[in-house]
């Protein structure tokens, strides 16, 4: 996980842990209310780790008011 910022790392450990029973969806807003991050920056991170994570599978899922990430082991 060295090419990982240590805020990817924060939110990729934290997607990992919460997925390891099966796929969810997550809002940026509750990653970030659960490591101590803001919305934005997780945000802005997202679709970032979609593309280079072999840990979990992220992806756009949907968009009412703000986006919603399905999340599955990889």
């Amino acid at each position: 996980m060295t090419e990982f910022t240590e805020e990817e790392q924060r939110i990729i450990a934290y997607l990992r842990e919460s997925v390891s029973r099966g796929e969810r969806y997550f809002r940026a807003k509750n990653i970030a209310d659960a490591i101590g991050l803001s919305a934005k920056q997780v945000g802005a991170r997202l679709p970032r780790l979609a593309e280079k994570s072999d840990e979990v599978e992220i992806e756009k899922w949907g968009r009412a008011r703000s986006t919603t990430w399905r999340v599955t082991l990889s």
